[in-house]
C-alpha cells in the first residue's frame, strides 16, 4: 500500500508540472498594420511583466500622429484602473480591450475610416512603491496603420497559425510521453525493491548473514 501511494504521489507531481508548463504565458505580439474601411481594428500593444513587476501601478497612454511631422494626439488613457477615451478625432470609436493584469493594453477602433491611417504610439509606465522611493519603468511602442478599402488575402498569417497549433500539439504529446515514461520507470523501480525485500524475507533465518562472533582468548 505504501509503494502504491508513493507512485501515485510522484505521478501527481508530474501532472502538476505538466499543467504548470502548459499555462499560457505572455507573448509580445506586434500589432496588425492593415485595417479595412468600415470594419473594427484592434490596436495591439503587449507589455510583458517580470515577476517583480506584478504589483506595480500601470499607466497607459495611446497617441496618434497623422504623419511623422505632426504633433502627437493623446487619444486614450488608462489611469488608476480606469480607461478613459480622450476628446479628438476618435471620440466615441475607441474601446478598451486590455487584460486584467495589464500586460495586454490593446484598444479597438470601431468603424475605421481613411482618416485613421497614420502612426500610433503606445506608452506604458509602471511605477513601483518602496519604502523611500518610487522608481518607474516606461515602454513605448509605435507602428504605422494603413487603411484599405477591401481586405486582402494574407496566407502568411494562416500558415503561422497552423504552425503554432502543430507546435502546441507536439509539445503536449511530448510531455505526455515523458510523464508516462517516468511513471513506468518509478513503478518498475518500486516493484524491484518490493521483490528484493520479499526474497530476503523468504530466506531462512539461519542462512542470513549473522554478525561475526567476538573472538575470545
Amino acid at each position: 500500500m505504501l509503494t502504491q501511494s508513493r507512485v501515485h504521489l510522484q505521478a501527481l507531481v508530474l501532472l502538476i508540472v505538466l499543467v504548470r508548463l502548459s499555462r499560457p504565458v505572455c507573448v509580445d505580439v506586434p500589432s496588425d498594420t492593415e485595417a479595412v474601411l468600415g470594419k473594427p481594428m484592434m490596436l495591439t500593444c503587449i507589455s510583458c511583466m517580470r515577476r517583480e513587476e506584478v504589483r506595480a501601478k500601470t499607466h497607459v497612454d495611446w497617441f496618434y500622429l497623422p504623419n511623422e511631422s505632426s504633433p502627437r494626439i493623446n487619444i486614450y488613457k488608462y489611469v488608476e484602473d480606469i480607461p478613459k477615451e480622450m476628446d479628438g478625432p476618435f471620440k466615441g470609436r475607441l474601446t478598451w480591450n486590455g487584460s486584467q493584469d495589464l500586460q495586454d493594453v490593446s484598444i479597438q477602433i470601431t468603424n475605421v475610416t481613411f482618416n485613421d491611417s497614420g502612426i500610433y504610439e503606445c506608452l506604458v509606465v509602471r511605477q513601483f512603491e518602496f519604502d523611500f522611493f518610487t522608481p518607474s519603468v516606461s515602454i513605448s511602442k509605435n507602428f504605422t496603420l494603413n487603411v484599405r478599402e477591401k481586405a486582402g488575402e494574407d496566407t502568411t498569417a494562416l500558415y503561422s497559425e497552423i504552425t503554432m497549433y502543430m507546435l502546441l500539439v507536439f509539445l503536449t504529446l511530448w510531455l505526455l510521453v515523458e510523464m508516462v515514461y517516468c511513471y513506468r520507470k518509478i513503478s518498475k523501480s518500486e516493484e524491484q525493491a518490493q521483490d528484493t525485500a520479499t526474497n530476503y524475507l523468504a530466506i531462512p533465518s539461519e542462512q542470513k548473514d549473522n554478525p561475526a562472533a567476538p573472538v575470545t582468548e
